[in-house]
């Protein structure tokens, strides 16, 4: 009962997050992964190459590691530290994005705390829900944390210049993506070789496009 509570309150302010980012033809991704999928990496290569505002929220438990790096990367970007927490809540999101006041008609990034399970539950008002699946995890994990890809937009396989080297089963990942969430598009990427970028690029502008004309 309690948790139903939270979360019907939660759902109420996303619904009101969402409605901000419209009024202002805002597109809001939400990226979440386990641990070192390479969120951040991917975050500041896409920074630099996108070509389009953006400004980042990026949720911790603790430090400010990954927000100094997006700093570093010419964005701007607001840390929310969970603390114990293990995802970000629509209220935390609204708090960053108060401080951070993003440009109308820009992208706003949402880093997520890195958990395959707690983030899935929460709405934080985003038009688009990105899972990172790095080829260094295996292929396993969308049946094992099936909720988090079900409610997937996009899945990007991240880390792929390191499959030859860790024996990823990329058709059983596939595979296993497919199995729960059969309409999401699969992006095949590697922040450090470049390779996917402009797929990842042009999902995102075609995403702010669709933003705009609504």
């Amino acid at each position: 009962m309690l948790e139903s509570r939270l979360l019907d309150k939660n759902d109420r302010l996303a619904a009101q997050n969402r409605a901000w980012f419209d009024g202002r033809e805002i597109l809001a991704i939400n990226l979440m992964s386990s641990p070192g999928a390479g969120k951040t990496t991917l975050l500041v290569r896409t920074l630099a190459e996108l070509g389009l505002p953006a400004a980042v929220v990026e949720g911790d438990q603790e430090s400010t590691l990954d927000a100094d790096r997006i700093r570093a990367a010419g964005a701007p970007v607001v840390q929310i530290n969970t603390g114990t927490g293990c995802h970000l809540e629509a209220q935390m999101v609204r708090s960053g994005v108060d401080r951070l006041k993003p440009a109308f008609g820009s992208v706003l990034f949402i880093e997520n705390v890195g958990n395959l399970v707690c983030p899935s539950l929460f709405d934080l008002g985003e038009h688009a829900r990105v899972v990172l699946l790095s080829a260094a995890e295996g292929a396993d994990k969308p049946t094992k944390y099936p909720h988090m890809f079900r409610r997937a937009d996009l899945v990007l396989l991240t880390k792929i210049d390191l499959a030859p080297h860790v024996d990823f089963d990329e058709a059983a990942a596939v595979a296993a993506i497919r199995a729960v969430q059969p309409g999401a598009p699969i992006i095949r990427l590697s922040a450090r070789t470049g390779e996917g970028l402009a797929a990842w690029s042009d999902w995102i502008k075609a995403r702010l496009r669709a933003v705009h004309a609504t």
